[in-house]
Order: C-alpha cells, then structure tokens, then sequence
C-alpha cells in the first residue's frame, strides 16, 4: 500500500511546501486517486472508499483545513488533541515548520511522561503486587515486571492496533525495538564489559524470540489474524513463562545436589549481588525523607506536603547541571503523579503510607480513571441525562477518604493499605495509556505532514522513544559491573512485547469487530524490517555459541555495524531507492 501514496512532497522535500497552491492530478504514480485508507481494509464491515489523509499536501493552502476536518480518513481514533486539524487549521501555511517543531518537542515529553510513569509509579506497584501475592522472583520476573519494563511499548502496540489506520506503527515500533535492544543495546553491553553469557538461558530466550519472530512473519504472509492465531501468541508467552519456572527448579535441583556432592556448577541465574541490585532497582521513588529526628511527630499537613514534594534539596546540590536541567522537565510530571497515583513500597516499615496523600488518593484517582478511559468519554457521560459520571465517583471517593482518614493514623499502615497497590497500578496504567494514545496521534500527524509510512515511524522514533530507558538502564548495569543482567534483560523483555502486543492487541481488535484482522503489509519496509530482525537474532545464535559464550567487543562492534546497515537499508526502502521490480 506504500507504493500508492503520492510522492509529490518527497520531490519538492520532506515537509509540506506552503507555496505549493495546486493539486497535480497527473503526479499521483500508482497511486487511483481515492482508495480505503486503512491498512487493515475489510474487517468484515462495507467502508465507504475515501481520500487519503495524505493527499492533503498537494491541496491549496486553503483548503487543507476543511480536508482534514471533513476527510474521516484524517479522525484520530482517540485521544485529547486533533493534532492534523492543529496544524492546518490553527498554524497559517509560513508557520509549518513551527508547528512541527512543537510536535517534535511534545512528543519527547510525552516520552519523558511515559518514562517516569512506568519506573516510578507503574513498576514499584507491581513489584508491590507480587510481594502481596507472594510470587517468585522469576515469576514476577517474566510476568509483573516485564509487564511494567515493557509498559510504553505494550499501551503503544494496543493503542495502534485499536485503528487499522495505525496498526503498521505498532509492527514498526514492535519489530524496530525487537531491532534496535537487541543490536544496539546488545552490542553496546559487550563494548562497555566483555562477559561471559550464561548458556543455557541465552538460547532458551532467543530461541523463544525467534519461534516469536517467525510466528508474525508468517502473520504477515498470510495476510490475516483469526482468533485462534492471537490466542496462540498469548498462550506461547504462557508457555514461556511455564518454561522459565521450570528451567529454574532444575537450576536449583542441581544446585542443591552440587552442594550435596561439593561438585561446582556454572551459574546460569543472577549471582547474590546481581539480585541484591536487581531488587534495589523495583524499589519504589524516594524523595529525600531519611534525615528525620527521630522523635520528631509530624502533622498531617506537614506529612502531606513532604509527599507531594518531589524535589530532594540534598540530591539537587550533588548532581550535575544536565541533572538539574533533566529534573526540572520532569518536576510537573512527578508532582501530578504523586497527586494521582498511590505507590506501595513493601521494603519500607511503613510501606510508603501516608495518611493525608493516601486518602486523597481515594478522591483523585478513580477521577482519573474515569476521565483517561477512552479519552474521558465515560467520566462526562451523564447518568438520566441530568448527573455525570465524574461526579458520582467524587462523591464516593469522598465518602470513602472520610472514613479511611478518621479510622487511621498517621504512624501505623493500615491492615487493607496493599489495596492501594491495585488502585496505583490502574491509575499509572491508564496515565502510560492517555500518553501512548496522544503518542500515536502525533506520530501519524508527522507521518501525514513528512509523507512517511506508519511502518518506519515506528521503527524508528517510536522504537527509539520507548527503548530509551532501557538502553540507559541496562548500559549504567554494564558499566557498574552486571553485564550478564543486562544481556538477560535485552531478550527477556522483548519476547513479552511482541508476543503480548501482537496477541492482546489482534484480540482486542477482533473483540471489536467480531471477525478476523485482515493485514496488508506496509509493501517491502514491513518484509525488511521482519527480515532484519530474524537475521540478527540467527546472527547471535551462530556467534555467540561460537564464541563459547564469551562476548567480546568485536561481537559488539558487529552488531552495531548490523543496526546501522538495517537502518540504511530501511529508509532507502522507504523513500523508494530500493523497491521490487513490477513484472
């Protein structure tokens, strides 16, 4: 379907030409002129032929904002903003380039939203969450926290696949961060700490990934997702999971019984100091609170205000000025999630309760439920017409705060305080959801101006977006001296995004429809970018077996060398350099 949108605003540059004031009829290519928009056509319903939402740069000035605003083709499927009709009907035609900067510099804080939502409130509530219902560590290791590590890149795939328009971004972004953890991130851990893998789950991961890999590619093939299909990505992460749990009671089987006959055997988990950091990290955010008297008796609005201060001043002198730049983007986020979202903190004596903040949590945040789910459609919906939703919710969270404050104290949790967990991890849910629904819009509102597929913005600024905290994170675990934590964390994490993405956002769509996804790959990029990631995948089952499990910085240099021939490979697909040959 690529190949059948205009080429016009490529030739005269990526953005829009204001200048450009006809429509060429004549420089459509392949393209018939109207054609069903979506790249999933047919989903068992009749649609009615319509324009191209991307036909709008080869319109006259004038007349782009009533194309947007009338083109069905042009309707974002959620979301707060029209970010199409903001650009062509609120910024006059000089002030393109403007208008997409602000774009670009919104949708890096949205990355930045969607970043310390999911370390800061999603995570620690889960890890909360399998505390209370007692769960291993490799349990809620491939479960809960690959749940919250992989947050954005899952809100994002289902938020894509609700609307067949969008639903190439979430291959792109699936496949481009498949892509990029592991060549990049991957490579970089072996540049910056040489190390030695731990065999056995090394290839039980990426022979799971692969089976995940060859599983959509044949998706793809096929040109369709039935019922039966997206159950099976489900029940092969189900799978994965049981496979895990069992790899590691033969691991300690053969522990116990090496110590029972004094016969070493090669670690093939987390050594205790790697666990040790691995638990430090769930830990939930700390403000700054541990330099209090100890006799010291707060009041409750003393308390209040040191929880909703997410500002450390002892941290704020130490660190460094991109630190303090860094800090004070992300001040607004961090204090309306505080107000918003209750995290529970199982490693604290009082589990993180506070008293005041907590029962304003009862008001605030199923207000926040309501308003986020589906764009707050349900929270302004007015029950007989006369009473909204939102209000009954205030009523009863207020109802309900009265009686948790006044039966409650300040110093002591009270015996239900681990509810407070489940209401942190909806609330922090729908937040990464609100953001990841308004990250979409805007990536396809570029798509629409630049005249990009959905497919490379996705491999690239979404993959890069949602993927840049854990090429962060895994390169600081290299760097102080976990390399084969960090290794583990590249292939554990991904098989969870892509099996659950696909599988709960195909199900999710045809729960809708009531009928299968019909696909239609993105023309050649989506083949390539398929094709990339198995190959990089067989390229370290090969290599690294090869290099007996010792990954040097020759094996990381490669992988970077492969990422950068992918991505070259990949926008010359795009801009048409590198295309099929018609028969």
């Amino acid at each position: 379907m690529a190949g059948r949108w205009l080429r016009l605003c490529r030739v005269q540059g990526l953005l829009c030409v204001p200048l450009m004031v006809e429509t060429v009829s004549g420089a459509r290519g392949l393209s018939t002129g109207a054609h069903v928009s979506p790249q999933f056509p047919d989903l068992g319903v009749h649609q009615t032929p319509v324009e191209d939402c991307r036909d709008v740069c080869g319109l006259n000035a004038s007349d782009r904002c009533n194309f947007v605003r009338t083109n069905p083709d042009c309707r974002s499927g959620g979301g707060y903003l029209d970010y199409l009709e903001g650009i062509f009907c609120h910024f006059p035609p000089a002030l393109l380039p403007l208008a997409v900067t602000l774009y670009v510099f919104w949708l890096f804080y949205l990355f930045l939203i969607l970043g310390v939502t999911a370390e800061k409130f999603f995570c620690p509530n889960l890890s909360a969450i399998s505390a209370t219902l007692k769960l291993s560590h490799n349990v809620a290791g491939v479960t809960f926290l690959a749940f919250g590590n992989g947050a954005p890149d899952i809100f994002s795939a289902l938020v894509a696949f609700s609307d067949p328009r969008t639903a190439g971004l979430a291959l792109g972004a699936l496949f481009g961060a498949g892509v990029l953890v592991t060549t990049v991130v991957a490579g970089g851990i072996a540049i910056l700490h040489p190390f030695t893998a731990a065999s056995r789950p090394f290839l039980r991961d990426i022979i799971f990934y692969m089976v995940a890999v060859f599983l959509t590619f044949t998706m793809l093939f096929r040109g369709r997702v039935t019922l039966a299909w997206a159950l099976g990505y489900l029940g092969l992460y189900v799978f994965y999971v049981l496979t895990v749990i069992l790899c590691t009671w033969i691991y300690r089987w053969r522990r116990r019984r090496s110590l029972a006959y004094s016969v070493p055997v090669t670690p093939e988990v987390l050594s205790d100091s790697e666990e040790d950091r691995a638990s430090s990290n769930t830990n939930s955010y700390d403000y700054g609170d541990e330099y209090r008297p100890l006799l010291y008796q707060e009041t409750t609005a003393v308390i209040l205000a040191r929880a909703l201060n997410p500002l450390d001043l002892r941290k704020w002198r130490s660190k460094s000025a991109y630190w303090r730049a860094l800090k004070v983007f992300k001040l607004p986020v961090e204090f309306l999630l505080l107000l918003t979202v209750p995290v529970v903190d199982p490693d604290r004596d009082d589990r993180n309760w506070k008293r005041p903040l907590n029962c304003l949590h009862l008001v605030i945040s199923p207000l926040v439920l309501v308003l986020t789910l589906q764009s707050g459609v349900y929270g302004v919906y007015e029950i007989g017409g006369l009473f909204p939703v939102w209000a009954v919710v205030v009523i009863a969270g207020t109802a309900l705060a009265s009686v948790t404050f006044f039966a409650t104290s300040n110093r002591r949790p009270p015996r239900l305080h681990w509810l407070f967990a489940f209401l942190g991890f909806l609330t922090s849910a729908l937040w990464i959801n609100a953001a990841a629904t308004e990250v979409v819009n805007i990536l396809r509102s570029l798509g629409v101006v630049f005249r990009l597929s959905n497919t490379v913005l996705g491999l690239t600024l979404l993959a890069w977006g949602n993927s840049i905290g854990d090429v962060f994170s895994d390169f600081t675990l290299a760097r102080q001296g976990y390399p084969r934590m960090a290794f583990s964390a590249c292939f554990g994490g991904i098989i969870f995004n892509i099996l659950v993405g696909v599988g709960l956002g195909c199900l999710l769509q045809i729960s809708r429809s009531h009928t299968e996804v019909k696909l239609e790959p993105d023309g050649l990029l989506a083949w390539v970018l398929a094709g990339a990631l198995g190959l990089s995948l067989a390229f370290s089952l090969v290599a690294v077996p090869l290099q007996c499990f010792q990954l040097s910085k020759v094996y990381g240099f490669c992988l970077l060398l492969f990422y950068l021939n992918f991505l070259v490979v990949a926008l010359l697909t795009e801009f048409g350099v590198i295309h099929l040959r018609s028969v």
